[in-house]
């Protein structure tokens, strides 16, 4: 099997930013590329940091993939992406972004293909570097803002004491979810984690 995955987890850089829902994707690839046995490395584009690997276990007829965290911010990661797909001849079809979702309920994940961005400023850049929303998306539930508190607020607040004794398993199933994907395929993953 000669395709390679790019996968990305969506986050904000730095350490401000390093324990808020938003960056639950860049939590998901730090657990991928543990699987790996990887570590990140800069990229020669200097936009990204990757891990080169495969996912499964070894022996297996395991996918080959890129996995990546942007080093820009969340409003500006799909030229990074982009410049990646390009550099590993990834097709959209191919991009795996893990990101937070305000539109599940917290602990739950979603895998799909394609789709709107839902005011997701990271999917919104994407979708315009590519020209296209056909990438897959492992979304990771964190629920909505209790009573009225704005949603960017929300995404760029910590998580909560219950919420982060949850989030070991949470980081644990979407990673298990992102290596069904590429190694079964998205009905596959819908079946077992659509929840």
């Amino acid at each position: 099997m000669g395709e390679v995955w790019l996968v990305v987890g969506l986050g904000n850089p730095g350490p401000t930013y390093a324990a808020t829902r938003h960056n639950i994707g860049y939590l998901v690839a730090d657990e991928l590329v543990r699987r790996t046995g990887g570590s990140w490395r800069k990229h020669k584009s200097g936009r990204a940091e990757v891990v080169e690997g495969r996912l499964g276990a070894p022996g297996t007829d395991s996918p080959r993939v890129v996995l990546a965290r942007p080093a820009s911010y969340m409003n500006e990661v799909g030229g990074p992406v982009k410049a990646l797909a390009s550099f590993y001849g990834v097709e959209v079809e191919q991009v795996v972004a893990i990101h937070d979702e305000l539109d599940i309920p917290f602990a739950t994940l979603r895998s799909k293909r394609g789709g709107g961005d839902n005011g997701h400023n990271g999917l919104r850049s994407l979708r315009s570097s590519f020209g296209s929303g056909d990438f897959c998306r492992t979304r990771v539930g964190i629920g909505r803002p209790p009573g009225r508190q704005d949603p960017a607020d929300f995404v760029l607040s910590a998580w909560s004491k219950a919420e982060r004794a949850e989030l070991p398993f949470l980081v644990d199933t979407a990673a298990d979810a992102v290596e069904t994907l590429v190694r079964d395929g998205l009905e596959a993953t819908q079946q077992r984690f659509n929840s």
